[in-house]
């Protein structure tokens, strides 16, 4: 898609306002893009700092800042950009992204679909938290032999995770 300004340049920027019910959208080049900001980046500084709050103010700028092995980006570089830069920064900075991950996703655990080709293993708190459900179906039904059998299996469970 060409941009909508200078009709010559891919648009990677979408602007949508919305006046009075009235919705446009923008299509812009980046130098289109800076052009319509003012030559800053303060429109996508209060988006990012919307989704990241406080977290840019917490994790002042030094020499010494922590580095993703993968990608060579710091948390800084994140949060201006809005993206990690690759799979290990997701460990690198768990701390720093688990509060963004939440205020975006209402979580920060993956919860959508897993492709048919991968088979991954459950994790111990999947089976518990499965098993927890399926307890409280078989109480709903009164079906007490099958809850305290799944009982058991969630203690041995816990005591498994607790021992490793």
């Amino acid at each position: 898609m060409l941009c909508d300004k200078c009709g010559q340049r891919t648009a990677t920027t979408h602007i949508k306002t919305s006046i009075n019910g009235i919705v446009e959208v923008h299509h812009l080049c980046p130098d289109c893009a800076k052009e319509h900001s003012g030559g800053s980046s303060v429109m996508l500084d209060s988006l990012i700092g919307s989704f990241f709050g406080d977290s840019l103010k917490s994790h002042p700028v030094t020499d010494n800042r922590k580095r993703c092995e993968g990608c060579g980006m710091c948390f800084d570089d994140i949060a201006q950009s809005g993206k990690v830069g690759c799979d290990k920064c997701y460990e690198t900075f768990l701390e720093q992204l688990i509060p963004s991950l939440q205020r975006m996703h209402g979580r920060s655990r993956h919860a959508g679909k897993i492709p048919n080709q991968i088979v991954i293993e459950e994790s111990t708190e999947d089976k518990i938290a499965e098993l927890q459900n399926q307890m409280q179906k078989a109480i709903e039904t009164q079906d007490f032999e099958l809850a305290a059998k799944l009982r058991d299996q969630i203690k041995e469970l816990k005591e498994d995770a607790d021992n490793e």
